[in-house]
């Protein structure tokens, strides 16, 4: 039997010269196409943040790369990217042999690159419009919610600081009048009236108590030295009585200011950071809870993506959980960083709000938002309804409905509503003549109250307009391709890439991240893209010859069919 024999391997060997790091990468790896694709990226503000002086400074540039490299890798935290200098050899190669540590990692990150970031990926988006990827054509905008960095236990709910904080307020009023009827000087001198700064009838805010504390203790530092602290000898009761209710009204002086006071002043802070949120988290105070796909109620932010031909086009990143109010910020982000904005927008039926539809119809932009009843317009339990405002007749010369029992809802007059986002609309009421003896009012209405009903017309006629988009052969093939557009991406970036929770804490942190994703993400993208173009060729070449070789041999075969063929 034959000695088996293997290769020589000796991890002492001797090398006549070192291997460059260039040979030992391939010449269609993704570091050499990010390498050069962030070179084409415009840096000079990044660079020109650096005002020189001192020691040198690694290159900001190459950092850069690093972290692009990095987020395109699923690496998302600086200790692994430093441990990657030093061991992976693409890393090496692409930062030259530098190895900055963590630290520097870090502070470059969230320091440096954080002010440049929206305008390196707005450079980038550039360069993908001018090489063809991204038309602005079609754009399609969806959301989806992102974990924070924080404790899931470490929640602080609005309306707990508005109960604790009315609570709070009541203690210290109840206290100030017991300190004030203690004061007997104080009663003769303001009688019945209460002091403004009790802030009776108002909100009591920790200014106000301070305050009035300040002008106690005064009167009470007064009492105490007038009054001594110890009963003198032929005291009458009137003094003894006096000095106990001084001695009193100190001990709730000091109640107020190390408790009562403190608690307000947390619940002030707190309302300050909620600023009209519904909570926010202790451990990111920019983080609110929201409800996640999986159920959980976790500390989180709320992404807006625009997305085409699966490249991310613009993103947002917000602190409210409903997207309805979320589109118009989003859009005016996008308009400001291209200077337009896309043809037309496709979008579910979270968008489709009468705030929204105004604002595309203002940008002439194309109106595919789908609205709250758009899919239930189409079931037959719908149509078949003729209690509802949509199947009822309409008189535009009278300007009044018919109900199913031929009872007329003339208008009544207009109210001014506003939306949850502060949005005012006009919403004209229609009520019935007289419902009460209608034999189907239970089935036509839930109330006692003559049958009403509330029309926006501008809304009607942009649902419509929204309506006919939608249900055309253009409209039905946008809606197939949002599925499989911005709802790929975000299956790329949670799934795929990994990044399904921020790493960095506060909402300025937190655009930056993300940010730096879908840099990685766009130029994966491209790079995937780029490599496809060659196996199309190649594919379409090999079936030119398979289809030549078939002819071949039926020609030669006479029509007999060969294995080989």
């Amino acid at each position: 039997m034959a000695q088996q024999v293997f290769k020589t391997w000796n991890q002492n060997q001797m090398m006549l010269l070192p291997p460059s790091l260039d040979e030992l990468i391939p010449q269609g790896h993704m570091v050499r196409f990010i390498d050069k694709a962030v070179d084409r990226i415009d840096t000079s503000e990044l660079i020109g943040s650096y005002k020189g002086g001192g020691t040198s400074a690694y290159h900001p540039v190459m950092l850069f790369k690093v972290l692009v490299y990095a987020y395109a890798n699923k690496i998302f935290t600086v200790r692994p990217i430093a441990k990657a200098l030093r061991q992976d050899i693409h890393f090496m190669w692409l930062a030259g042999m530098s190895r900055p540590d963590f630290r520097t990692i870090s502070n470059f990150r969230s320091g440096r690159l954080k002010p440049h970031i929206e305008g390196l990926f707005t450079s980038l988006l550039e360069i993908l419009i001018e090489e063809g990827y991204i038309s602005l054509k079609d754009y399609f905008v969806d959301g989806s919610k992102w974990e924070a960095d924080a404790n899931p236990h470490s929640h602080v709910w609005a309306k707990n600081t508005r109960r604790y904080k009315a609570m709070t307020q009541a203690r210290i009023r109840e206290l100030l009048n017991e300190i004030d009827r203690l004061n007997e000087d104080e009663d003769q001198r303001y009688g019945d009236n209460d002091l403004e700064e009790k802030g009776e009838g108002k909100d009591l805010n920790s200014q106000q108590v301070e305050n009035r504390l300040e002008r106690l203790k005064e009167k009470v530092n007064r009492d105490k030295q007038q009054l001594g602290s110890h009963k003198q000898a032929g005291e009458d009761k009137q003094t003894t009585q006096k000095r106990k209710n001084t001695q009193k009204a100190a001990t709730r002086i000091g109640w107020i200011e190390n408790q009562e006071l403190r608690k307000l002043q947390k619940y002030e802070t707190q309302e300050q950071i909620l600023a009209g949120r519904n909570s926010y988290s202790k451990t990111d105070t920019d983080a609110t809870f929201m409800r996640l796909k999986d159920d959980r109620l976790r500390a989180g932010y709320n992404v807006l993506l625009g997305t085409e031909d699966l490249f991310i086009v613009h993103y947002t990143v917000h602190q409210n959980p409903g997207e309805s109010g979320l589109l118009i910020p989003h859009a005016e982000e996008l308009r400001l960083r291209l200077d337009r904005l896309p043809e037309n927008i496709i979008g579910d039926s979270a968008y489709g709000t009468f705030e929204n539809y105004t604002y595309l119809d203002a940008h002439q932009t194309g109106n595919y938002l789908k609205f709250n009843s758009f899919h239930k317009e189409t079931t037959r339990k719908y149509q078949n309804n003729p209690y509802l405002k949509d199947n009822m007749p309409y008189d535009a010369s009278r300007d009044e409905f018919t109900c199913p029992q031929g009872r007329k809802l003339r208008y009544r007059e207009t109210e001014h509503r506003p939306s949850a986002n502060g949005y005012y609309q006009k919403r004209r009421i229609y009520e019935c003549e007289d419902c009460s003896d209608c034999p189907v009012a239970s089935a036509c209405k839930k109330t006692a109250k003559n049958r009403t009903l509330y029309v926006n017309w501008p809304l009607e006629t942009y649902k419509q307009q929204a309506r006919d988009n939608l249900t055309s052969a253009h409209g039905q093939a946008l809606r197939k391709q949002r599925n499989y557009d911005v709802e790929a991406v975000f299956g790329q970036l949670k799934r795929n890439m990994g990044h399904y929770r921020f790493r960095l804490r506060g909402l300025a942190k937190v655009i930056l991240e993300f940010g730096l994703l879908s840099m990685a993400y766009n130029l994966k993208k491209w790079f995937e893209r780029m490599k496809a173009i060659p196996k199309a060729q190649a594919k379409k070449t090999r079936t030119f010859l398979h289809y030549l070789f078939a002819l071949l041999c039926l020609k030669y075969s006479k029509g007999y069919y060969f294995p080989f063929c």
